[in-house]
């Protein structure tokens, strides 16, 4: 059998809107993680990542 995928929720919480900014999940993929297939719940890993990274580097423009 497959591993499961691990939740990407790091334990802070901080929506913004829609988003939350720590783990980059929206507040609808939050709500569905539980119910989600193997597949479904890797492409969401993925998106997170790369909305976190998006985060990450406004940030640090912003910074600039």
């Amino acid at each position: 059998m497959a591993k499961d995928i691990e939740n990407p929720c790091v334990s802070l919480c901080q929506l913004n809107g829609e988003l939350c900014v720590s783990c980059g999940r929206t507040r609808e993929e939050i709500r569905k993680w539980r119910g989600m297939k193997r597949p479904e719940k890797m492409a969401t890993v993925q998106k997170a990542a790369a909305r976190v990274k998006a985060i990450a580097k406004k940030k640090a423009k912003v910074r600039e």
